[in-house]
C-alpha cells in the first residue's frame, strides 16, 4: 500500500471538486487536466485512493453495455456498444503512456455453459449478440471451448476479443500518481458529508466549485439525500497461491481470456500474471438498510462456496491453498443500467451504477464528465446513457427482502437446472429477473 494522502486542510475554492478517488473519479480528473491544464481541480477520497470497487474488482477491462445495448434503440444501443469498444483500447493506451504497470494483457473474454439450460441460454445470448454491430461473438461448442480453457463440465462458450485482464489496484494506484503528476491533489481520509450545488461537505472544511461530481458508486448511500439512489451490493473474490506449469498446461489456459459462465448466480474469473485463479461472485449480496461494507472483510462461508465452486471448475487446482479473499461494494440502480450525467445549471454532476462492469465503464463516464463539465460538444455526449435516471429504490424492509428473494431464487434455479433432464431456464429465475427490473 502507498504511503497515505493527507486530509484536506481547511477550505478550498477550485473550479471542480470531485468526490470520490475511484476510477469514476480519478478518470474524470485525469481527463479534465490533459483537456485543461489550468483547471483547478481537487478529488476528496474518504479512505484512499482505490478503496472501493476500483481496487477490489475481478480485472475484467471489458466492453459490457450495463443494462444492455436495448434500452437504447439500435442505433443507439449500437453507439453505446461501439464507444465501449474503444474504451477498453483507451484504457490500455493510457495505462502505457502513463506507464501504469497493471498486467494489463488483452485476451478476450469467454463465458461457458456447465449445464444444458445454461447451454440453452448461451445459445440465445450468442444469437441476440451477433445480430447487434460492434459485438464480434463467436460461439464455440464443447470441443472449441476445451481447446482454449478446459473446465470441467463445460458444453460450450461464447467468446469476443473486446477485454483485457488488468490488475485492479495497481490501475486505480497508477492512476491516482498520473492524476497528481498532472497537479491535482487528492484528499484522503476526507469524507464528504453533503455534496451541494457550489461545494462539498466535509469535516475538515469546505470545498467550494463551480462544478461539483459525485463518483461514490456503492458508498452513494451514505450521502446526506442518496440512500436509495443505489443499492450497494458486495461482491467478493478469493485467489489462489501460484500455481504450477503442470496445472496450465493441463487446464490449457495459456492465453489472457477472463472466464465467466452463464449461472445466474454467476462467477468471474482470471488467470493472473503471477499465475494465480482469481475467482469471484455473490457472496452476502446486500445489507439491511444500505449498509455497506468498511473493511474488505469476507465470510468464511462465501470464501468456502467460492472455493467449492472453483474447484468443480478446476479439480485439478483442489491441492492448492486460498491464498487471499476480499470484498468491494458496488452500485446498483433500480433499472440495473450505469448513467453519467452533469447539469449545468446547478453544477452538479455523477456517473456510476455500473453494477460489477465498471472497469472499463468509469473510463467512459470519466471522459465523457469532462466534456460535460467544459462544455464540449462531443460525440461522447451525445451517447445515450448521458443523463438517465433511475427510480429510487423501494424504503425498507422492502428492499433487504426483496434482495434476499432474488438472491435465494437466483440460486433455487440454478440447484435446479444443474439437476439431470432440466435442459431450459428455470421459472423461478424468471420471475427473479422480473422482480430485479433485470428481466426488462
Amino acid at each position: 500500500m502507498p504511503p497515505a494522502r493527507s486530509p484536506l486542510p481547511g477550505d478550498r475554492d477550485v473550479d471542480v471538486a470531485i468526490v470520490g478517488a475511484g476510477y469514476t473519479g480519478l478518470w474524470t480528473a485525469y481527463y479534465l487536466k490533459t483537456l485543461q491544464p489550468d483547471l483547478r481541480v481537487a478529488v476528496l477520497e474518504r479512505r484512499f485512493a482505490g478503496f472501493g470497487a476500483s481496487g477490489r474488482n475481478g480485472g475484467w477491462l471489458t466492453n459490457s453495455v450495463t443494462g444492455g445495448r436495448a434500452q437504447y434503440g439500435r442505433e443507439g444501443g449500437a453507439r453505446q456498444q461501439a464507444a465501449m469498444n474503444a474504451t477498453v483500447d483507451e484504457v490500455i493506451r493510457v495505462a502505457d503512456a502513463e506507464g501504469i504497470d497493471a498486467g494489463i494483457r488483452k485476451g478476450g473474454e469467454l463465458n461457458i455453459a456447465r449445464t444444458p439450460a445454461q447451454l440453452a441460454r448461451l445459445r440465445a445470448f450468442a444469437a441476440d449478440e451477433q445480430s447487434w454491430p460492434h459485438t464480434d461473438l463467436e460461439l464455440w461448442d464443447a470441443a472449441a471451448t476445451d481447446a482454449h480453457v478446459r473446465v470441467a463440465g463445460a458444453l460450450g462458450g461464447v467468446w469476443h476479443p473486446h477485454c483485457a485482464r488488468i490488475h485492479p489496484a495497481r490501475l486505480a494506484r497508477g492512476l491516482a500518481a498520473a492524476v497528481e503528476r498532472l497537479g491535482v491533489p487528492i484528499y484522503e481520509d476526507t469524507a464528504v458529508s453533503a455534496i451541494e450545488p457550489g461545494r462539498a461537505v466535509t469535516a475538515h472544511g469546505t470545498v467550494r466549485a463551480a462544478s461539483v461530481i459525485r463518483a461514490t458508486e456503492g458508498f452513494t448511500p451514505d450521502l446526506r439525500g442518496q440512500h436509495r439512489t443505489w443499492l450497494p451490493m458486495n461482491s467478493s473474490m478469493i485467489v489462489t497461491a501460484p500455481l504450477p506449469a503442470e496445472f496450465w498446461d493441463a487446464v490449457g489456459w495459456s492465453g489472457a481470456a477472463t472466464l465467466g459462465d452463464l449461472a445466474h448466480v454467476y462467477m468471474y474469473a482470471q488467470r493472473t500474471a503471477d499465475d494465480r485463479i482469481a475467482f469471484g461472485g455473490r457472496g452476502v449480496p446486500y445489507r439491511y438498510g444500505s449498509r455497506v461494507d468498511s473493511d474488505g472483510a469476507t465470510p468464511q462461508r462465501t470464501v468456502a462456496a467460492l472455493t467449492r465452486l472453483l474447484h468443480a471448475f478446476f479439480p485439478d487446482a483442489a491441492a492448492t491453498p486460498i491464498d487471499h479473499a476480499w470484498s468491494g461494494v458496488l452500485g446498483v440502480p433500480r433499472d440495473w443500467s450505469a448513467t453519467v450525467g452533469y447539469d449545468r445549471r446547478t453544477g452538479l454532476g455523477w456517473a456510476g451504477g455500473y453494477v460489477g462492469t465498471g472497469v472499463a465503464t468509469t473510463n467512459l463516464a470519466g471522459r465523457t464528465l469532462a466534456d460535460l463539465v467544459l462544455g464540449r460538444a462531443s460525440d461522447l455526449v451525445d451517447l445515450p446513457w448521458v443523463g438517465r435516471r433511475a427510480r429510487r429504490w423501494e424504503v425498507e424492509p422492502l428492499r433487504w427482502l426483496a434482495v434476499q428473494a432474488i438472491y435465494g431464487a437466483y440460486h433455487l434455479a440454478d440447484a435446479h437446472e444443474a439437476r439431470p433432464g432440466r435442459p431450459a431456464t428455470s421459472p423461478v429465475a424468471r420471475v427473479a429477473d422480473w422482480v430485479s427490473g433485470r428481466g426488462h
